[in-house]
């Protein structure tokens, strides 16, 4: 069995207890099935995690990442599947303003007058 040291692995990461927030994750990630750097020599996954990390087999940023996404507790939801365009306005327009339902059409208007002369800007 090869002995590891804090020593050892503190020339590749400086701060100690990151060293051990480090090998435990991958220690972890050992135990989930993730391949191997280096020989196991009949160690446990805790000892091949320091032994990957003071021989520099393992990526330090990846596995930062994988400890923080790992110990977050806002999960981000899954963006929702787009409505169908005709539900979306449904689903904004309010019924019954005005005294009408979206169904309905505007009143006819006496001959010689449109719509289009009546300003809509202007509300109050």
């Amino acid at each position: 069995m090869a002995r590891i040291t804090v020593e050892d692995c503190i020339e590749r990461v400086a701060n100690r207890f990151e060293l051990v927030m480090l090998a435990a994750q991958r220690a972890r990630d050992i135990s989930a099935g993730a391949p191997l750097t280096v020989d196991r020599d009949n160690d446990k996954n805790s000892v091949v995690a320091l032994r990957e990390i003071a021989e520099g087999t393992i990526d330090l940023d990846h596995l930062r990442y994988e400890l923080i996404y790992g110990l977050r507790r806002y999960v981000e939801a899954e963006p929702e599947e787009p409505q169908d365009l005709e539900q979306e306005l449904e689903a904004l327009l309010p019924t019954g303003e005005f005294g009408m339902e979206q169904s309905e059409t505007l009143p006819p208007l006496p001959e010689g007058e449109s719509y289009a002369e009546f300003d809509v800007t202007d509300r109050d």
